[in-house]
């Protein structure tokens, strides 16, 4: 069965003028960054989300925000690009793939060589200051982060710094989400990989791809919401799937 979907998934590949990937935590569990809904292991299954990883709670406890960020920027500082990561390079370099779209933060996908990448949920990259509005490059404090419980403060105000990651009350960055809605209105295959589709309004770009005709591939452990209208569903590990499409 496997076999068979992959040749069909690759003909839709070799076909579409438009290829356009969804990337979500399930690309990068491999890697050793856990995702967030998986039974057993999931992030919240351990912690509430509104009760670590709002903008509210940012805002009056920022030090329960970082006793819970801390060791997930140490996980992914620490994590490698996996061969799904790899993979979804090839496939752009070879003009197969668009762009990627993606929910995750960890910047995996370019330290893999994707050169379009577009992170609907932020990045680690850089920390900024809500009250001044100064951003600073997290490399300058990431020894601060790795060796010490304190939390990063702003050179200029002292006020505690947040990473550049869309928070539950946020919204998402206009900018790169009108880039991703501009891709997603030309796909016509769209390829998405370990996300449950969950998060709104992310999920609703494949949902979009899908209404305006395109082919929906789906290479996720688990069901989502949209497999009912995927032409190919891959329900195997992401390291295993991506590097046969590309082969």
């Amino acid at each position: 069965m496997l076999d068979e979907r992959i040749t069909l998934a690759r003909k839709i590949l070799r076909e579409s003028r438009y290829v356009v990937a969804f990337t979500g935590a399930g690309i990068s569990t491999p890697s050793g960054v856990p995702d967030f809904r998986s039974a057993g292991s999931g992030l919240w299954e351990r912690f509430n989300p509104l009760e670590v990883a709002s903008l509210s709670v940012f805002l009056a406890n920022p030090k329960k925000f970082w006793d819970w960020k801390r060791p997930l920027l140490r996980q992914m500082w620490t994590a490698q690009p996996n061969d799904a990561h790899w993979a979804l390079a090839e496939m752009e370099r070879l003009g197969i793939l668009r762009a990627v779209i993606t929910q995750n933060i960890d910047g995996l996908h370019q330290r893999a060589g994707s050169q379009i990448v577009l992170e609907l949920h932020g990045s680690i990259d850089h920390l900024e200051c809500l009250e001044c509005h100064a951003t600073f490059p997290m490399e300058n404090f990431r020894e601060l982060l790795e060796t010490s419980e304190s939390m990063p403060r702003c050179p200029k105000d002292s006020s505690v710094l947040k990473p550049t990651i869309v928070l539950y009350e946020e919204m998402l960055p206009d900018d790169v989400w009108m880039e991703a809605r501009e891709h997603t209105r030309k796909a016509d295959c769209m390829l998405v990989i370990g996300s449950s589709l969950e998060v709104f309004p992310a999920s609703e770009l494949p949902l979009q791809a899908v209404s305006q005709g395109a082919h929906l591939i789906i290479n996720n452990f688990s069901p989502t919401r949209l497999d009912h209208l995927a032409t190919v569903l891959l329900p195997w590990d992401v390291c295993k799937v991506l590097p046969l499409l590309v082969s």
